[in-house]
């Protein structure tokens, strides 16, 4: 990375802008810097989930998951690039049905919570689910790369799933629904 990080402060959003990747400035109200923010705060909440107990091949595929997440930050920082491919989408959908054959058909709804990295799993998931509105809604009329709203699906799916494991492996199991 060289020097391309060497002043962290440089004064250039003080007036309320910022800079894309394209070297473009825009408001830092705008919705694409909201959506580059959820999707941040979607990769703070990964890095406090591998913080907890995980089996250490979902702990390197979350950890992929992170560098995913930067290169769908960087898509959406520069108007018109595509960094998230098919082979991304892919790569969670043969994760899921992997740890899908694991678990128990679902009956009943399943409330977040169990196990503390259950819960962390779920509140990942829950974020997941904000990001892809936010980035749905980002730039009306301007293109969204399909494979980056279909990634952003399937993670929340694969979320869901790791919840349900983690439940599973740390005995507490998961928390059923019972409606009133």
């Amino acid at each position: 990375m060289g020097n391309r990080l060497s002043k962290i402060y440089t004064k250039t959003g003080d007036s309320g802008t910022t800079g894309l990747g394209d070297g473009s400035r825009i408001s830092k109200t705008s919705l694409r810097i909201s959506a580059i923010g959820e999707v941040d705060e979607l990769n703070c909440n990964l890095g406090l989930l591998l913080n907890h107990e995980l089996r250490e091949d979902m702990r390197l595929l979350i950890l992929d998951i992170q560098h995913d997440l930067f290169d769908l930050g960087g898509e959406l920082s520069i108007p018109q690039s595509q960094f998230i491919e098919e082979n991304a989408v892919r790569k969670l959908e043969n994760a899921i049905d992997l740890y899908n054959e694991e678990l128990p058909a679902l009956k009943e709804f399943i409330l977040p919570g169990g196990s503390p990295t259950a819960s962390a799993a779920h509140l990942c998931r829950a974020v997941c689910r904000r990001v892809e509105r936010v980035v749905l809604h980002s730039e009306p009329g301007e293109p969204i790369n399909p494979n980056l709203i279909s990634y952003l699906n399937r993670l929340s799916d694969f979320l869901f799933v790791v919840a349900r494991i983690v439940s599973r492996d740390s005995g507490v199991g998961e928390v059923m629904w019972q409606r009133k």
